[in-house]
């Protein structure tokens, strides 16, 4: 049970505030957690900008957005992946109703596909989040329904509108959260049947914390949500039956003499729930938290280094023993071993070496 698959997103073509396009598009390899073992599989470079990817537990679908910054609107495309003769098949694609197309999550029973569009400038159909169908031959259907947030924070140079950065649902189901960095909130919709989100609560962050991605405890009670603005990291309390939360802890992401060259991007949590990574960009680390399972409050554990420069995703593999780190500048996917008892990272030597990685997703 070594064995996983790792898909990886890498950027393609120019975008001013990206330093560069020096990957192919979308990837697979094989990797042996054992070894460390790299093979290359499978790629296309028929998709545009890949930022950010979903991968199905199975591994046989795969959802990519495309973030180009002179489309007032992205797409989605759906590819299959054929495990037995390491191919990449192209199923179809979808608008995406917005711009700059950020971030997408497959639903727990895998009927649909929520999708987070940041957002910039004026025109266009400027929808905040989208819900697709995933039909059965992993292709999508038209947009089921979409919303759009309104709204600006105190940061006038990022925060002038409305930046949805991320869509996920909630363990038990049902529930979207998505993070707006432009608006400092949280938002909460009911996913009904038909794919209609009906709003249920925001909760409000810190002014000009910028909220991007967020990460569920794997008993449901906590979200732990990454700030990219102010380089902080905010553990929630959440009430799954109202979709609303309420405070517990805010820690620093970043020391303190690095905070104002710094922007956060992901977070992630261990398997079992006891701790917490995200990525630094400007600072190039991996800060670690440890997480107390009792009321969901953070400890500062360390600061990796990255193992490269700006570190944009991270994904532990489904063991916890390995994470690794997308970075970006440094054209490398860096594989570190991680200390299940204390949380650390150790870099392994080993790495996935590809032009501009964006997006990293692994499944056994």
């Amino acid at each position: 049970m070594s064995e996983f698959l790792v898909f990886v997103g890498s950027l393609n073509r120019e975008a001013p505030y990206f330093q560069g396009a020096r990957g192919v598009g979308l990837s697979v390899y094989s990797l042996d957690e054992d070894t460390l073992a790299v093979t290359k599989l499978a790629e296309t470079d028929e998709v545009d900008n890949p930022t950010f990817l979903s991968v199905t537990p199975d591994g046989a679908k795969i959802f990519a957005n495309s973030e180009v910054f002179s489309w007032r609107e992205g797409v989605v495309t759906a590819y299959g992946f054929d495990r037995a003769t390491n191919t990449l098949t192209y199923v179809n694609k979808q608008p995406a109703l917005g711009s700059i197309t950020a971030h997408n999550f497959v639903t727990r029973d895998g009927t649909k596909l929520l999708v987070a569009n940041y957002g910039m400038g004026e025109g266009g159909p400027d929808q905040s989040v989208v819900v697709y169908g995933i039909r059965e031959d992993g292709g999508l259907t038209a947009p089921l329904a979409s919303v759009a947030h309104e709204g600006t924070g105190p940061n006038e140079a990022r925060q002038e509108r409305s930046h949805a950065h991320s869509a996920t649902e909630t363990l038990s189901g049902n529930i979207a959260v998505v993070a707006d960095l432009g608006i400092d909130c949280l938002v909460t919709y009911r996913i009904e049947a038909d794919g209609t989100l009906s709003p249920l609560q925001e909760t409000a962050l810190k002014p000009g914390a910028g909220p991007r991605h967020i990460a569920l405890h794997p008993d449901g009670k906590f979200v732990f949500v990454m700030n990219e603005l102010d380089s902080t990291v905010v553990s929630l309390a959440l009430d799954a039956d109202t979709g609303g939360f309420s405070f517990i802890d805010a820690k620093p992401a970043v020391p303190a003499e690095a905070r104002d060259h710094n922007h956060c991007a992901d977070i992630q949590i261990s398997p079992d729930g006891r701790f917490l990574y995200g990525s630094n960009r400007g600072h190039d680390s991996i800060p670690i938290f440890a997480v107390d399972q009792e009321t969901g409050r953070l400890t500062l554990v360390d600061y990796a280094p990255c193992g490269g420069a700006t570190p944009r995703n991270l994904c532990l593999t489904p063991s916890g023993r390995h994470l690794l780190s997308a970075n970006q500048n440094a054209d490398r996917i860096t594989i570190f071993a991680r200390d299940a008892e204390t949380g650390r990272l150790t870099d392994t030597g080993h790495a996935i070496e590809i032009g501009t990685p964006m997006c990293v997703k692994i499944v056994r």
